[in-house]
């Protein structure tokens, strides 16, 4: 099994959309990296990102996070509900496949020496990775947060950090690098009372002052209305619906009562089970009778996930992707017209050119999904390029026209594949199995779009180019590709047209 982590890193910056752009960009800039979520709130001038992958990547991603983050915020002018030391405020990794609490804990560490010595942050260890008992719990080691810190770090060895400097960073201030169980961030919003209300409830229900064990709370106000947010710590002590009651019941034994609540970032799907089984009282667990959950258990990857993630606010995979996947669906096509096809004593007389016609569709077929997933990386390269400071503007422009080349490279290869799929899907259209003959013009039709599709992203990157006019004959072969694999894909559907009506 491949070890898999996940890694919840938060920014103190929920209102500039640039930096968040530039923070996704640089997290998926790393091959093997997933970004599940991104959530961004205003009021708490802050962001919660969700990613998975291997250890090693996700120690990667995160570095070049809090790098980011360390050029584009500055906790200086700083304002937000929530509660931040750093412009990296927090960067937790916690295990979900192949992989324990332990090496988590190790990703940590590994993590907070790489900050401290080439960022010049002073880092804290938290939870699970805690070398001291007093810093395990989050809010005990951002006490004083940024303006506190500035003064304390240096000058009381009690808050001397575990790495770097024992100084605060002037704008980034300080980073809590940790290993914990899953969190769930749980927020519940009060009608009828005000903040004093939801602070005293947030002081009934949080661990430390002998309220439900691994609750965090605080009270705050948030867009004009009152709110207790919480962090369940481990679900298994408390549990969701655990948190919600209490709230609830606290709330309206003052007179008012809960107006909505919030999940911010991720949470488990045993957590959402846990609730449904308690407010039905269920004797046995929920899973078992969970539709969509079967169905997956049944199936392999689903190609509902692939187009969900292409539907996203992802912009990978986008269109790039999509041109290659359908190259590759037109390969199948072609593929299948031809195995229907062998093997026949009518079409004997094209037996072995059509065995042959198997043999290069399959390898288109692989060929182009592997573009799709090239597209994907390049354009992360991309983001990664334009992620580089402006400051640094030869490097910067150097690594854009590289990025941008490699980007128009690949689907160009994706043209070319798909131009060759189109001369199959002719071929097939004329003498293949007459029963199947329309699989090979929906073949050529998505051959010709995939074709024209991948021109389109070849114009994009090369217009892109610091220098244009390093792409000039790249563009003028795509257009002439195109127009090969289209006129290819006009002759298919005119075979099968002429098939059907004969």
């Amino acid at each position: 099994m491949t070890a898999l982590v996940e890694c919840v890193p938060n920014f103190s910056e929920g209102r500039d959309q640039s930096v968040l752009d530039e923070l996704r960009a640089t997290i998926t800039s790393v091959p093997g990296v997933r970004l599940l979520d991104v959530q961004a709130d205003r009021d708490h001038h802050r962001s919660v990102f969700t990613f998975v992958a291997p250890p090693e990547a996700a120690v990667e991603a995160a570095f070049r996070a809090v790098r980011t983050a360390r050029e584009r915020i500055d906790l200086r002018t700083h304002q937000g509900e929530h509660p931040r030391m750093g412009a990296t405020d927090v960067v937790p990794f916690i295990p979900v496949a192949g992989c324990t609490m332990d090496d988590c804990v190790a990703l940590a560490k590994q993590l907070g020496v790489r900050i401290g010595a080439e960022l010049e942050i002073p880092v804290f260890l938290y939870s699970k990775a805690a070398a001291r008992p007093e810093r395990v719990r989050l809010p005990d080691v951002r006490k004083g947060e940024f303006e506190g810190l500035r003064n304390l770090i240096g000058s009381d060895p009690a808050r001397d950090p575990d790495f770097g400097p024992r100084h605060i960073h002037p704008s980034a201030g300080a980073t809590a690098v940790g290993a914990r169980p899953f969190l769930v961030a749980f927020n519940i919003y009060l009608k009828g009372g005000d903040e004093a209300l939801a602070k005293a409830i947030a002081k009934q229900v949080r661990a430390s002052s002998g309220g439900l064990p691994a609750v965090q709370a605080m009270g705050i106000t948030v867009g004009g209305e009152p709110q207790v947010s919480m962090n369940l710590v481990d679900i298994e002590v408390t549990t969701m619906h655990a948190a919600f009651d209490a709230v609830a019941a606290a709330a309206r034994a003052a007179g008012a009562d809960v107006a909505w609540s919030e999940i911010v970032g991720l949470v488990p799907e045993r957590a959402v089970h846990g609730a449904a089984e308690a407010l039905f009282r269920l004797r046995e667990p929920v899973r078992g009778h969970i539709l969509e959950e079967q169905v997956r258990a049944s199936s392999g990857p689903s190609l509902g996930g692939f187009i969900d993630s292409v539907a996203s606010a992802s912009p990978a995979p986008g269109g790039g992707t999509v041109a290659a996947v359908a190259g590759s669906m037109a390969a199948a096509l072609a593929a299948m017209v031809g195995r229907l096809t062998v093997g026949r004593k009518k079409y004997a007389d094209v037996d072995a050119e059509f065995r042959g016609i198997i043999e290069r569709a399959e390898g288109l077929r692989a060929t182009l999904l592997r573009l799709g997933d090239e597209d994907a990386a390049a354009y992360e390269a991309v983001m990664a390029a334009y992620g580089i400071p402006k400051e640094r503007a030869d490097e910067r422009q150097a690594a854009i026209q590289a990025a941008m080349l490699k980007a128009a490279a690949v689907p160009m290869r994706t043209l070319e594949a798909a131009r060759d799929v189109a001369r199959l899907c002719v071929r097939v259209a004329a003498a293949g199995n007459v029963n199947a003959r329309s699989d090979g013009g929906v073949g050529g039709m998505l051959a010709g779009a995939a074709a024209r599709g991948a021109y389109y992203n070849v114009l994009i990157n090369v217009r892109s180019l610091p220098d244009p006019g390093a792409g000039t004959d790249l563009a003028t072969r795509a257009r002439a590709l195109a127009d090969e694999a289209e006129a290819l894909s006009a002759e298919a559907a005119k075979l099968v047209e002429e098939a059907l009506h004969g």
